[in-house]
């Protein structure tokens, strides 16, 4: 979304502002003040009670475009609002009790976008206790395997490879210039090959 601003509205400066004042309309008109901010009441309200199953969607979609229009922070307590939120909403469906859900997806949202499994299953067991480490654990893997190489920490280095074809010891942020370079080459070679 941060390009799609940068191409629209060259005037950097200009960017947070057009950006925060659609924030402000959208929230405004929808009735959405609960997306804005931390949103701490409604990770609290996860765990306690079955909330709207949109809630997650309604985070995410504020969040992105609040951060795609250039203001910094709010990555962190978003990713808990949205993990919960969507652990909450996935309970009826799987059958399972929401506060279990709401702290599999707190911690397992985190893990995918911070490529952190392993300390987000600590921290799901220091948060909610050692009986949903097994859990927590299991989801916190799932989710970083399938979150590929991207990450909010753009300076984090790849350790080990996911995937076959991703140099190690990269940082995250070089990967897509990579992979768009690998695409390029490939295409190049087929054509001169076909």
């Amino acid at each position: 979304m941060a390009g799609g601003f940068k191409r629209f509205i060259a005037f950097a400066p200009l960017r947070p502002l057009i950006g925060g004042s659609a924030v402000a309309i959208a929230a405004s008109l929808m009735d959405a003040q609960a997306y804005l901010g931390l949103g701490i009441p409604s990770i609290v309200s996860a765990f306690q009670q079955p909330l709207p199953a949109y809630d997650f969607i309604g985070k995410l979609g504020f969040t992105v475009a609040t951060l795609g229009s250039g203001f910094k922070g709010g990555e962190v307590t978003p990713l808990f609002y949205i993990g919960a939120t969507l652990g909450n909403a996935l309970a009826p469906w799987l059958h399972l009790p929401f506060p279990l859900l709401a702290g599999m997806g707190f911690v397992a949202v985190f893990a995918g976008a911070a490529n952190t499994p392993l300390a987000s299953t600590v921290m799901a067991m220091e948060l909610f206790g050692p009986g949903i480490g097994v859990y927590a654990g299991l989801a916190c893997v799932v989710s970083y395997l399938c979150s590929g190489h991207s990450g909010i920490y753009r300076a984090q280095r790849v350790g080990v490879a996911k995937r076959r074809g991703v140099p190690e010891n990269i940082r995250l942020a070089e990967w897509p210039a990579l992979r768009r370079a690998a695409s390029q080459k490939a295409r190049a070679s087929d054509r001169s090959a076909g």
